[in-house]
């Protein structure tokens, strides 16, 4: 017979409710984070639920790269230092971070926002993909990195995009081979991510 938990408060069961929604944060896990926030200043708790209720309600997405900011455009984008005409294509807000960790990278950015994986209902439309074909299409880019993962649905979506700008004659590259095959761009050490960029080679399809 499995264990169930009980609970001598149905706001303290809310709450363990909410926390375990997290991903990897089972129901033990999520009773012992609210048991700690029961013990602390209400001050604390309320500075830590107003940060969650600014980050939902306050972040929005760069208006050009997608990326998430507090204004309409990222610090990236309006970066006058950074070389606007290499545009480095990611799947995600993580990926971005990752590769702004390496110091090695000094363009901007596209954030697709997932990979076309048709066994998880995700086709092209449901990625930024032709808001990227749009900046290219509008001469903002001399190179597009594809620094996707070099999985199935990676190099899929990577062919996808390839087969989109092609014609407008951009230079498009992708990720040196240092990282393995399936890895993803945020587990991948600082050096080794650093190196895959600045050795990047022309995209084959």
């Amino acid at each position: 017979m499995a264990y169930k938990e009980t609970y001598p408060s149905q706001l303290l069961s809310n709450a363990v409710e909410a926390i375990s929604s997290l991903p990897g944060v089972g129901r033990r896990s999520a009773l012992r984070l609210a048991l700690h926030l029961l013990k602390q200043p209400a001050d604390s708790v309320h500075h830590f639920t107003g940060a969650i209720n600014d980050l939902r309600d306050g972040v929005c997405y760069c208006r050009r790269c997608r990326m998430i900011s507090d204004s309409e455009e990222c610090a990236i984008c309006s970066d006058m230092k950074r070389d606007h005409s290499v545009i480095c294509v990611v799947e995600s807000v993580r990926d971005v971070m990752s590769i702004e960790a390496t110091g090695q990278y000094h363009g901007v950015y596209h954030v697709l926002g997932g990979i076309i994986s048709p066994i998880a209902g995700v086709g092209p439309g449901d990625l930024t993909i032709s808001e990227l074909v749009a900046r290219v299409a509008a001469g903002e880019a001399s190179e597009v990195i594809l620094a996707l993962i070099g999985d199935v649905e990676g190099e899929t979506t990577a062919f996808y995009i390839y087969r989109q700008i092609e014609s407008y004659g951009v230079k498009v590259t992708s990720l040196a081979r240092g990282l393995g095959f399936g890895d993803a761009l945020e587990y991948a050490d600082s050096l080794t991510l650093g190196r895959s960029i600045t050795n990047r080679q022309l995209f084959k399809p």
